[in-house]
């Protein structure tokens, strides 16, 4: 998992058209430039700073799947989520591959379609493993 997390967090990716104004920030911010680095950086912390876990609530569209943010902030926040939260974030999880396939994915390369499948997947199968643990 720590290899998948470095890849979304340096990977060699391309393609975003995401600017600084942004109101998204590093949620569509998909690159490996600097600004995206940081963009996708202030939103992770931003999301461990969240003790109302709002953004756990809000949908995820393909990019957010690429740029790995959400996903990530998931994993890490997983002990502290309610089972609530939990079950709605295996749900965005489970919805990655799916929402990455079909076109949807437009200006996305290859390889950040298929990180974001892959880190999709194993969020999925730690949150229910959480969900397993102390939710029923």
């Amino acid at each position: 998992m720590a290899l998948v997390l470095a890849s979304f967090a340096v990977g060699g990716c391309a393609g975003n058209e995401a600017a600084l104004g942004d109101p998204a920030l590093g949620l569509k911010c998909v690159d490996d430039s600097n600004v995206c680095i940081s963009q996708r950086k202030m939103v992770f912390d931003s999301y461990m700073a969240d003790s109302s876990h709002a953004w756990v609530k809000q949908p995820a569209g393909p990019h957010e799947y690429a740029s790995g943010v959400r996903l990530m902030a998931l994993s890490k926040k997983r002990k502290e989520l309610t089972c609530a939260e939990l079950a709605l974030g295996k749900a965005e999880a489970d919805h990655g591959p799916t929402s990455l396939s079909g076109g949807a994915y437009i200006g996305l390369t290859s390889g950040q379609v298929a990180r974001g499948a892959m880190l999709s997947r194993e969020v999925s199968r730690e949150l229910a493993r959480e969900i397993a643990r102390r939710c029923h």
